[in-house]
C-alpha cells in the first residue's frame, strides 16, 4: 500500500464528505415515517431518560459518532475532539479505518494509546474493511481492537465504493466466511456496517448464520460514496463516467431497518443481534423514528464532522441539541425511555400521495 496515497485519499474523503452534492437525505425514507403524537403524556419531561442497553452494557444515550477519520496526519486532532465530547456526553465513538495499521504495526498505536489514556471511560469501537479480512491472520485483525482498548470491532463493507474508487480493491471473495471466523474468535462483539448503501433482504438472510453483536445498516440517505468517489476519480476516467449511474444506488436506511427487524426478530435469544441505524439522520426526531422501528444504537457522521471542525464547544452544542430533540420526541409520544418507544410506539409509513398507509406491525 502506498502510504502517501492512502493519507491523501483519507483527507480527500473528509473534504468531499462535506459537499452537499454527495449527500442523499431525501432518499433515506425518514420523511415517510410518522410517530403518533400523545397530547396527554402523563410524564415529566425532566424524568425522560435516554439510557440504552447495548452489547450487554448500559449507555447514557443511544447515540454513536460513526466511523469517520483515521490514518492521516490531521486525524489525531479531530479524534481528540470527538473523544473528549463523546466521553463527556456518554456517546459511543467509532474510529475511522485502521487499515494502515495492518501495513505498519506501529502506525497509529501511539495515537490510540494516548487517546485511551486521556479518555479511559470512552466507549470506542475499532474499524476495519471486510475486504481486508480474508488475507490477514485473524490475530492481526484482533490486535486492532486490543491496541485501542475497543469495546467492539466494526467491520465495514463497501463494495460500491471500492468498485468506483480509482485506487479501490473490489475483491470481496471469501469475506462472508472470514467474517464468520472473526465472530467466532473475537473476545469483543463484532459489528457489521455498510457505508451508505444499506442491506437488502437477500443479504440479511445470508447473515442469519453469522453471530454478529450488531448490524449497523448505514443505509442510503447520508454521504453517498459512489458520488464521492466519482468526484475524486480522474476526469473522463471510467470511474468518473460510471459514477453518475449509481448516484441513487442502495437500500434506504428505513427499509434496511425494517427488513433487518423482520428477518432477525425470530432468532433464538442466544443468537440475538442488535440493529443499529445510521445513514441520513439529521435530528433527534429522525433518531426517534428509527428507534421506534427497532434500532438500538443511532449513528451520526457528516453533521457531526461539520460541528467538530468548528471545535469541541460546537460539537458539544450540536450533540446536546440531538439529545434534547430525542428527549422531547419521547415525551411527546408518551414514552419515558428509548426502549419503551421501541416496544410501544406504533409507526405509520406515509405513501408519496400523503395518504396514510396501513399501520406497520412488528
Amino acid at each position: 500500500m502506498d502510504i502517501r496515497q492512502f493519507e491523501e485519499r483519507k483527507q480527500e474523503h473528509l473534504r468531499h464528505a462535506l459537499d452537499s452534492a454527495h449527500q442523499t437525505p431525501h432518499l433515506s425514507g425518514l420523511e415517510k415515517i410518522h410517530l403518533y403524537h400523545e397530547a396527554l403524556p402523563q410524564l415529566n419531561l425532566a424524568d425522560i431518560s435516554l439510557e440504552t442497553e447495548s452489547l450487554g452494557q448500559t449507555a447514557r444515550t443511544p447515540f454513536l459518532i460513526s466511523a469517520m477519520t483515521a490514518g492521516h496526519s490531521s486525524a489525531a486532532a479531530l479524534n481528540q475532539v470527538f473523544a473528549e465530547t463523546c466521553e463527556k456526553r456518554g456517546w459511543a465513538l467509532g474510529v475511522g479505518s485502521q487499515r494502515r495499521e495492518l501495513e505498519s504495526e506501529q502506525s497509529g498505536v501511539d495515537q490510540w494509546q494516548e487517546l485511551r489514556s486521556a479518555f479511559p471511560n470512552l466507549n470506542i469501537y475499532s474499524n476495519i474493511g471486510i475486504s481486508q479480512l480474508p488475507n490477514r491472520p485473524i490475530s492481526q485483525i484482533l490486535s486492532l481492537s486490543e491496541k485501542l482498548g475497543a469495546a467492539a470491532i466494526v467491520v465495514h463493507t463497501n463494495p460500491l465504493q471500492e468498485a468506483l474508487q480509482a485506487e479501490g480493491t473490489p475483491d470481496f471473495r471469501g469475506t462472508l466466511e472470514a467474517l464468520e471466523n472473526l465472530c467466532k474468535n473475537s473476545q469483543v462483539p463484532v459489528i457489521l456496517k455498510e457505508t451508505g448503501c444499506g442491506f437488502s433482504q437477500n443479504t440479511l438472510k445470508r447473515l442469519t448464520r453469522v453471530k454478529l453483536g450488531a448490524l449497523d445498516v448505514a443505509g442510503l440517505g447520508g454521504t453517498h460514496w459512489g458520488r464521492l468517489e466519482g468526484a475524486r476519480a480522474p476526469v473522463h476516467s471510467v470511474h468518473s463516467r460510471a459514477a453518475s449511474a449509481f448516484a441513487s444506488w442502495g437500500e434506504t436506511t428505513v427499509d434496511s431497518v425494517i427488513s433487518a427487524r423482520k428477518i432477525f426478530s425470530g432468532q433464538a435469544p442466544s443468537n440475538e443481534m442488535e440493529i443499529w441505524a445510521s445513514g441520513g439522520l439529521r435530528t433527534g426526531v429522525d433518531a426517534a423514528k428509527l428507534i421506534a422501528l427497532g434500532a438500538i444504537r443511532i449513528g451520526f457522521a457528516q453533521p457531526a464532522l461539520q460541528a467538530a471542525l468548528e471545535g469541541a464547544d460546537s460539537l458539544d452544542a450540536w450533540m446536546e441539541t440531538r439529545e434534547y430533540e430525542l428527549r422531547v420526541a419521547l415525551f411527546c409520544t408518551g414514552c419515558k425511555n428509548p426502549n419503551e418507544l421501541r416496544i410501544r410506539q406504533p409507526v405509520t409509513r406515509i405513501v408519496p400521495t400523503d395518504k396514510r398507509a396501513a399501520e406497520l406491525e412488528y
